[in-house]
Formats: C-alpha cells, sequence, structure tokens
C-alpha cells in the first residue's frame, strides 16, 4: 500500500510516493517530484502571500494532485504539510482551503515545533548510529530554521526560529556578487538568531556533531562534491569540513548571480538563496567550534511520509 507526503515549504515543494519497506530504508521509493516555488517571496514586506506565489504554487499542486491520482492515493493516505510561509502568512488558511477546493489537496499547517521532530524522524532513519549519539540537526527553509538536539535517536529540545534563506535575501543581499557589507548583514542576523538558540538550552551545551538537512545543506554539499546528477545516498553521511566549506564558501561569493546560477548542481532559483544558506552554516560553524557538517538528504518530508505510513 502506497502512501504520500509533501512538504511545503516557503521555497520549495516536495513530494514523496512510497510503500512501507523492510529494506535498509523503511519506504521503497515509488515516486518523487520537487519545485522551487518561492511560496513566501514577499512575505517578509508584507505579512501576506502574494498572489504571483500562490499562483505558482497552484500550479504545482496540481501537478502533484495528478501524481497521486496516477499512483491512486487517497487523501486518507497523504499528509500535506504547510510550514512557515502558510504558518505566518495571514492568509494562510485561507489558500489551504483554495488548493482543497481546486486540488483537493488537504493541506495541514503545522507548528514549528512539529516540524522540528518530524524533520528529525526523517533524518534519524538514514544517518548513522554513530552520529545519532549526540548530535544538533538543524533545517534550513525558505522562512525559517529549526534546530533540534537529540541523543540516540531521542529529541533532547528543540527551537523554531524565523531565519529562512528567502527572508534574508530579501532583506540583507543587495549586491552582485554579494559585498562584504551584505554578507556581514547576512551572518549578524543569522547570529542574532542563534543566541536565543543557545539561551533555549538550559545547558548551553552543542552537541557533538553537526547535522544539516534540506535544500541549502544538500545544495552545498552537491556543489562541494560536483555531484550531478544528484544522489541522495552520496549527500547521506557525507562529511564536509571546516575548510572544505570554507573553500566552497568563497568561491560562491566571488561569483555573480548568473555564474552561480551555471554550475551544474545549483538548481534554477536556487543561486541567490544559496549565500544567505551559507551565512547561516557560516555562522552555526563558527559560533559553536563545529569542525565539520554532517549532511542528510533525508528530513521533513521523510518524517511526514513515516508519520502517515504508522497513522493508518
Amino acid at each position: 500500500m502506497n502512501y504520500a507526503s509533501i512538504d511545503i515549504g516557503s521555497n520549495t515543494f516536495r513530494l514523496l510516493i512510497a510503500e512501507p519497506s523492510d529494506g535498509p530504508l523503511p519506504w521503497q521509493r515509488i515516486d518523487y517530484a520537487h519545485r522551487i516555488t518561492r511560496l513566501g517571496e514577499g512575505l517578509h514586506h508584507t505579512g501576506r502571500l502574494s498572489e504571483a506565489g500562490m499562483d505558482r504554487a497552484l500550479a504545482n499542486f496540481s501537478e502533484f494532485a495528478g501524481l497521486l491520482s496516477k499512483h491512486n492515493i487517497p487523501a486518507e493516505r497523504t499528509f500535506a504539510a504547510a510550514t512557515a510561509a502558510m504558518r505566518e502568512a495571514e492568509n494562510g488558511q485561507a489558500f489551504a482551503e483554495r488548493v482543497k477546493a481546486e486540488t483537493g489537496i488537504d493541506i495541514r499547517i503545522i507548528s514549528g515545533v512539529d516540524e522540528a521532530r518530524m524533520s528529525l524522524n526523517g533524518a534519524c532513519s538514514v544517518l548513522n548510529n554513530a552520529t545519532q549519539e549526540d548530535m544538533m540537526l538543524f533545517d534550513i527553509g525558505g522562512g525559517s530554521t529549526e534546530f533540534i538536539r537529540a541523543r540516540n535517536q531521542n529529541r533532547i529540545d528543540d527551537i523554531s526560529r524565523k531565519l529562512g534563506v528567502v527572508r534574508l535575501v530579501e532583506a540583507h543581499l543587495h549586491s552582485d556578487p554579494p559585498s562584504e557589507h551584505d554578507y556581514e548583514a547576512l551572518k549578524a542576523t543569522a547570529n542574532d538568531h542563534l543566541q536565543r538558540v543557545e539561551a533555549h538550552w538550559p545547558d548551553h551545551r552543542a552537541p557533538k556533531h553537526l547535522v544539516g538537512t534540506a535544500g541549502t545543506v544538500t545544495t552545498l554539499a552537491a556543489a562541494a562534491l560536483d555531484l550531478f546528477p544528484y544522489d541522495a545516498e552520496t549527500i547521506n553521511n557525507y562529511r564536509m569540513s571546516r575548510a572544505a566549506f570554507i573553500t566552497l564558501r568563497d568561491r560562491l561569493l566571488a561569483m555573480t548571480h548568473e555564474q552561480r546560477q551555471q554550475i551544474r548542481t545549483i538548481e534554477p532559483g536556487r543561486a541567490d538563496l544559496i549565500i544567505a544558506g551559507l551565512a547561516i552554516v557560516d555562522a552555526v560553524m563558527q559560533r559553536w567550534s563545529y569542525e565539520e557538517l554532517i549532511t542528510v538528504d533525508a528530513g521533513l518530508l521523510e518524517g511526514l511520509w513515516l508519520h502517515i505510513a504508522s497513522k493508518i
């Protein structure tokens, strides 16, 4: 029996259709799709989803609805979850109702806490056991970033901050190539949020391992590896040293938007956002003295799938 999950992010929409498996992964992929939608474009300034963003989203939802129909997956075996953009937008709930009326997809707007917990479940399904002993998982999105501390697959605590790449780019990236001033402004904003994250920890202790998931981190890993075509299994448990990250950071910061867009491992629509992503990763590694970043492709999408598959 097949199940489906849809991760409706502020920047990217992703769909996973899979059946339960007894193999190395708890699922066997049947179909997959992802689209850069930028649903959260302009939200930072207006507090509302834009007409252009909603139009792009509806086109993608129609495509996803076609895939669900193709694989005969009913609503009760589908978990479509919206995150920061629809969570924060004044018209987020109204748009969810419109999507259901026009495409049949029933969207649940989840909290930042639920987003963090399901991201952890998805990531742990593919991470090495040694990494899971003591780790911090961070999930960079278009509108928010979640930070989850965990030991042996058990969550210690989590916090969601309004620190997303779309939000950061709209607020601070004004030059091309990025100026030192713009990049430092991106990092300073990230550091303000990281200070709040650390204050949220009763013991103020950063875990031993740093693990990153979602499109920003996986794109950086793919760029460091020159991994084309993209392969999730290569990304899972890949270790990027601080030195390798700095080399990649400096290379990307020296490029124009057009030059970055020509890099085959950076998909269309991500060439500007990757600069904000660099600033967040840079700030995280620097603040808590991490010498390497462990990357994982699985995250919220897989966590949503595990949730719906186990609930039926």
